[in-house]
């Protein structure tokens, strides 16, 4: 088999989505009543663009759907209106950034990375701006997920390890049974990959600016040019008064609905990198937040 041929043109003209597998989830404040953060990938939630419009695959490109393990934040905030510019609501998280590594850059080494359904972070409520929110703005960081690659008629199954935060400060990290080694800044875009039951990985860095990251609130609140801060609006608003007795727990579903694209050369629908089949996206494609 071309083990070369598989992961050697993975990445070509491609951006993505990038985190690291570690199990640092935060320790839960039980002295009161607290805001709970989890996340959620649904292969069944609608697929938008970067203006959060239906989006689907267009034809000659095909997509899956892959399967994530982990994923990181480095930013999280609430948000009263639709009007409000990015960074004026309720921040309820950033990650450390350093400057070890030259510019600043987010400290890897102190990224929060959970799987679905683990608490990202929870803070009491009574530390929260009393008020009524109706939208959530998350700056992914870090993605860890499997996708499926087809060589010489066998299909594979490889991790993918993203980094798409604005720059990390990275030392070692492990994904899929491999450890990379860094020790150094990477600007958003950085991957590694490595095949499962094969001994084979490799990293690189993807070009800029090809990633989708779903903003409704491109007219009124946009976002940076290399910011990887998906946004998404609440059913019914977020109400928090600073008297609460209960948890509250907000899930922030991800859309991972046909994430990873690529341009067919063989119209299959399998992802074959060693015919030249180049990834042309893989971006989140939404956020719904729900609370209860």
């Amino acid at each position: 088999m071309r083990i070369k041929s598989i992961v050697g043109l993975l990445f070509v003209g491609a951006f993505f989505f990038s985190c690291d597998d570690k199990d640092d989830a935060a320790t839960v404040d039980n002295s009161g009543p607290k805001l709970i953060v989890k996340f959620k990938f649904d292969p069944t939630q609608e697929r938008l663009n970067n203006l959060g419009l239906p989006s689907t695959v267009p034809p000659g490109n095909a997509a899956q759907s892959p399967v994530f393990n982990k994923i990181s934040s480095h930013y999280l905030e609430l948000a009263p209106t639709a009007y409000t510019a990015l960074g004026q609501g309720t921040v309820l998280y950033r990650n450390a950034e350093t400057t070890a590594g030259g510019a600043n850059a987010i400290d890897f080494s102190k990224a929060i990375i959970v799987a679905e359904d683990e608490v990202f972070m929870a803070i009491p409520l009574k530390d929260i701006a009393a008020g009524s929110y109706e939208w959530v703005r998350c700056s992914l960081s870090y993605q860890d997920y499997n996708i499926k690659v087809l060589s010489a008629g066998t299909e594979y199954t490889g991790t993918l390890a993203s980094f798409v935060g604005f720059r990390n400060y990275i030392t070692t990290f492990n994904s899929g049974g491999y450890s990379y080694a860094v020790n150094g800044n990477r600007d958003q875009g950085y991957w590694a990959f490595g095949l499962q039951g094969v001994s084979y990985s490799t990293s690189g860095q993807a070009p800029a600016g090809a990633t989708t990251v779903p903003n409704p609130l491109a007219a009124t609140s946009p976002i940076p040019t290399g910011s990887c801060v998906v946004t998404g609006k609440f059913a019914s608003n977020l109400v928090i008064t600073g008297n609460e007795t209960q948890d509250v727990t907000v899930t922030l579903s991800l859309s991972i609905n046909n994430s990873f694209e690529w341009e067919e050369v063989n119209t299959d629908g399998k992802y074959e990198p060693g015919v030249g089949e180049n990834v042309v996206d893989m971006g989140l494609r939404g956020l719904i937040p729900s609370h209860q």
